[in-house]
């Protein structure tokens, strides 16, 4: 068995592609609009240099699917960044922070020492949370 993809709860699918294209640099792995599914969208993307794992960038469904309790439960929870968070590993935490702030994403914490490496967190338009590591130690640690 191996990871394929993990995913994302979006309020807007093209928005976050946008994010995700544009200001991470991403590639589109998968853009598929299902009429037949009542026009359900399966839309992933992956790091350039990263074609076996994708990050599913799922738009919230309304019912039946989900009743609209559920769907304001995890609205609530992406607005606080707490719906699920991506790691991202780098060799330079430093200069990918610079570069991905030119770019308009707004960190919410900035690059820092941490005891496994130098670590910064910022948020996609939907408000997940992802992480940004240049980790120092194996990851077997």
């Amino acid at each position: 068995m191996k990871i394929s993809t993990a995913q994302l709860w979006v309020h807007d699918q093209d928005e976050a592609l946008a994010f995700y294209t544009e200001k991470l640099g991403f590639e589109v792995r998968s853009d598929v609009t299902l009429p037949e599914m009542g026009d359900f969208r399966w839309l992933t993307v992956s790091p350039p240099d990263q074609e076996d794992v994708a990050v599913v960038l799922m738009a919230i469904p309304g019912p039946p699917v989900m009743d609209e309790q559920t769907t304001r439960q995890v609205e609530e929870l992406m607005a606080k960044g707490f719906s699920g968070t991506v790691f991202l590993t780098t060799d330079d935490c430093q200069g990918d922070y610079e570069q991905l702030k030119a770019r308009g994403v707004e960190f919410t914490e900035t690059p820092e020492e941490r005891p496994y490496g130098i670590d910064c967190g910022f948020r996609d338009p939907s408000g997940n949370s992802l992480r940004l590591t240049e980790v120092k130690l194996p990851a077997n640690v």
